[in-house]
């Protein structure tokens, strides 16, 4: 039994799953630190999150790209998105600004992405080699 697993809902899932964490996570846990806790501002736990959302975007995207539509878009979207959450982590007194098109362009290539392969559903180009 071969399980087929949509790359793209994962892709989205965790770029929720970030946005949540840096949205809710500061105002629903802020005593954390009281218990020696933190996650809110922990760069090891950010790089995490960023390392696993370019890991399954890249794999998402990039077999979109292969095996069904053939456009850069959704790629040049969420590797934008991709920048802008690093630049985050560098210029922190800009947070919020970076964040929020970092997850809109992460999420909107992964719908693009979504979008494009049911549409196209192995459109072949010229330099398609399957």
């Amino acid at each position: 039994m071969k399980i087929n697993i949509n790359w793209d809902a994962l892709g989205i899932g965790a770029s929720l799953a970030c946005a949540i964490h840096c949205a809710l996570l500061p105002l629903l846990l802020s005593s954390l630190p009281l218990f020696g806790i933190n996650i809110i501002h922990n760069m090891g736990f950010e790089i995490g999150m960023i390392l696993l959302a370019l890991s399954i975007g890249t794999y998402s995207l990039y077999h979109g790209f292969k095996k069904h539509h053939h456009s850069l878009l959704p790629l040049s979207l969420f590797f934008t998105g991709i920048i802008l959450l690093v630049c985050k982590q560098l210029f922190i007194h800009v947070e919020t600004w970076l964040l929020i098109p970092a997850v809109a362009l992460i999420i909107s290539a992964h719908l693009l992405n979504y979008r494009s392969c049911r549409v196209h559903n192995h459109a072949h180009a010229e330099d398609c080699d399957h």
